[in-house]
């Protein structure tokens, strides 16, 4: 079984500040970690690879240089093979590029069962962009995994739902979306950070490499782009009402019927 797993990497959103004047990312001195859904979607996979026989599981990223250490850090968890698609062409994608991007890599990589993503990014938080591979691929995909099972040549799983959840199943090729009630990802141990930095290799692959238009690409390849990005302001001091007498409720009744609340 082949199973790939795309990542990203993205800032650290406890210590992610904005420049009040430019209202962009202030990334200088800001840690990178890999995406959490992607956690999940990764160690999904390598629970698979514990479970059943010849699983290989080729880690995929699209971003800078430095997300090499995302890729290492997926290796010392246990992936097998990873694959860093950087190119200055690849800058400011939005969704929709960088799933033509993604879905281009796949392609050049060749056969696969399963591929995961993460339900979505916390740097965005669209959700889009797994499905929109999915598409582009022509595949089955069941998005919001909260629980999998493989029975030979099919995927069953369970769709979170806001009052519950479905069961599903598809037939392999598929894609599937992980969100974090789906399992605990493991930390790598100190064999495999050693051998993802001394003994393992990430593959680089560029826009030539992929033979895509670069029309579809990067920001020329985006329908869609960030106007502004701004802190919201600051809600006001709450309201205490203190003690459990008939008039206190008749105040808070009446305050929250003046606000439309109820």
């Amino acid at each position: 079984m082949k199973i790939f797993v795309c990542i990203k990497q993205v800032p650290d959103t406890n210590e992610v500040k904005l420049d009040p004047k430019t209202g962009t990312l202030i990334r200088d001195g800001v840690p990178s970690i890999i995406n959490h859904d992607d956690r999940n979607a990764l160690e999904e996979a390598l629970r698979l690879k514990d479970r059943y026989k010849d699983v290989e599981i080729t880690v995929i990223t699209m971003g800078p240089p430095q997300a090499d250490v995302a890729l290492r850090e997926a290796l010392a968890m246990g992936a097998d093979r990873a694959v860093l698609i950087s190119d200055r062409a690849f800058a400011g994608a939005d969704t929709w590029a960088t799933s033509n991007t993604l879905t281009a890599a796949i392609r050049k990589l060749g056969h696969y069962d399963i591929i995961f993503c993460g339900r979505q990014a916390i740097d965005g938080d669209t959700a889009q962009v797994g499905p929109q591979v999915a598409e582009k691929l022509d595949l089955p995909q069941i998005t919001y995994v909260k629980h999998l099972e493989i029975q030979e040549d099919m995927v069953l799983a369970h769709r979170a739902l806001e009052d519950g959840y479905e069961a599903l199943s598809v037939k392999m090729p598929c894609l599937l979306t992980a969100i974090k009630e789906l399992n605990v990802p493991r930390y790598p141990g100190v064999k495999g950070v050693f051998e993802a930095y001394r003994e393992k290799t990430v593959e680089l692959m560029s826009a030539k490499d992929l033979d895509i238009d670069p029309d579809i690409i990067g920001l020329n390849g985006s329908p869609t782009n960030v106007k502004r990005t701004f802190t919201p302001a600051p809600k006001g001091k709450g309201m205490l009402l203190d003690g459990c007498s008939k008039e206190t409720v008749k105040d808070l009744f009446s305050r929250l019927k003046d606000k439309n609340i109820i």
